[in-house]
């Protein structure tokens, strides 16, 4: 293989012409010849059994010579590409310019990588939220500890009230008819939690248990299906039964139930540190992206289109794989939202655009400052990668392809950018805005019934997953 020329093009285009010899291209005619020749007839000899000089006067002498460039020119490419410096960032367009018997030409035309520069990216003022954990956080918390740990007991004495699990059955109708969907029976409804279309549950506070009722609703403009957004509905209900959560005292018992922790005091200590570690991960990652989001003001440079169509792909394919995990598909979501592939594609663009943006000027700034990554830093990264999907290390490294431990490298390249940045940035802490926890429907406290048990956790693990 020889590299002949290497041409930079307009709008991030690249153009390179090689050339392969007949010391690599004969070879490979001969094997051509070889698997193809008991597929041809010649008048004369039994089939596949004709000499070659024969066929290449019966079908031309170039008869071979399409499957033994096909064979050749990916891998003179790929070298070419190693030999020139160059890395593209879509399918290249190739154009064979010369064939002959002693080799053949290609020109391979492609997108690359633009050319950014980014300017001003230290000492860039930022601020940085403080992270303090308030009383209202910490009783939250606690709060959802005593509802995993709570139990679901019967109501016989009252009415539907916010909080209850109401056991229903229902039926809706649109303009007299029922529609498809509308129909439920034994249905747990939790009041309050907003599960169903707005005004439907506060139509259940204050039934009784066994009453039939009607609710009237409307369902929103916005609602999954056309042909009931927007329209008045009736459900024809009956509530079937009623149930709560009590909640456990909140005592050194609770905290000895659920936790390696003898006191409520150290239960409460050992929450607050893990919302703490939480609310610091949070405010670095905000200054991270609020740093990047000045990086891309400052960076200039052309983005290929095909850059941001690539990352959408790459986006819907990842959500695809998020769906999978739960027992969906692309193609049931498209169905279900009356959406196409090309409209996700659309509504990840802006996204795409940011990223590939932020990916630019970080692999610039890396450029910049001779960032490197050892290779105990790869290691480190793929033992870490191995943790998390509960493999072994070896296992792992037999699944890796050979290419992605240069993407771990960039990866890592990229982070030490942003950690450059950070620590060259002026951060100005600043308090939190207040935000008051989202408040769930009311369970009921028991001080009679006996603490139901609950799963043990230790230090190391989460006091809110």
């Amino acid at each position: 293989m020889k590299l002949v020329e290497s041409n930079k093009l307009e709008n991030s285009r690249h153009e390179l012409v090689v050339s392969v010899g007949a010391e690599e291209f004969k070879p490979a005619v001969d094997k051509a010849f070889k698997q193809n020749i008991k597929k041809i007839s010649i008048p004369g000899f039994r089939k596949g059994k004709a000499p070659r000089h024969m066929v290449e006067k019966m079908f031309g002498e170039g008869i071979f010579y399409e499957d033994a460039v096909n064979a050749l020119y990916p891998a003179a490419y790929e070298q070419a590409l190693e030999e020139a410096g160059v890395e593209p960032v879509d399918r290249a367009d190739i154009e064979i310019t010369d064939v002959n018997a002693e080799g053949f030409t290609f020109k391979a035309t492609f997108t690359v990588k633009p050319e950014v520069t980014v300017k001003d990216y230290k000492g860039i003022k930022a601020e940085k939220v403080a992270a303090v954990v308030t009383d209202e956080e910490l009783e939250a918390e606690v709060t959802r500890l005593r509802e995993q740990a709570g139990r679901m007991v019967d109501v016989d004495d009252r009415a539907a009230q916010n909080g209850d699990t109401a056991n229903i059955n229902f039926e809706g109708f649109a303009d007299g008819v029922a529609f498809e969907g509308g129909k439920g029976e034994d249905y747990p409804l939790v009041l309050g939690a907003g599960q169903f279309i707005p005004g439907f549950e506060e139509q259940i506070v204050g039934k009784a248990i066994g009453e039939e009722f009607d609710v009237n609703v409307t369902f929103p403009e916005e609602y999954h299906a056309p042909e009931l957004a927007g329209k008045p509905a009736v459900f024809k209900c009956k509530l079937n039964s009623l149930k709560v959560r009590e909640l456990p005292e909140l005592d050194d018992e609770f905290a000895k139930d659920i936790s390696e922790f003898d006191t409520l005091e150290e239960l409460k200590k050992d929450i607050s540190a893990k919302v703490l570690e939480r609310k610091e991960e949070r405010s670095k990652a905000d200054l991270e992206n609020d740093l990047v989001s000045a990086i891309i003001e400052k960076m200039e440079g052309e983005i290929p289109q095909v850059m941001i169509d690539n990352r959408c792909e790459d986006m819907v394919q990842d959500f695809g794989y998020r769906l999978q995990s739960q027992g969906l598909n692309l193609e049931a979501y498209f169905q279900y939202t009356n959406s196409t592939v090309e409209d996700m594609k659309a509504s990840f663009a802006e996204q795409a655009t940011r990223q590939v943006k932020v990916r630019l000027a970080l692999e610039k700034i890396a450029e910049l400052e001779n960032l490197t990554v050892a290779d105990a830093e790869v290691e480190e990264y793929i033992e870490k990668m191995a943790k998390d999907y509960g493999m072994e290390v070896a296992k792992l490294k037999e699944l890796l392809p050979p290419a992605e431990t240069k993407n771990i490298m960039e990866e890592l390249k990229v982070q030490k950018a942003i950690d450059l940045v950070r620590d060259n940035a002026v951060v100005t802490e600043v308090a939190a805005k207040e935000e008051k926890p989202a408040k769930k429907p009311a369970a009921k406290k028991t001080s009679t019934a006996k603490k139901p048990a609950a799963k043990k956790t230790t230090k190391k693990e989460e006091a809110a997953e």
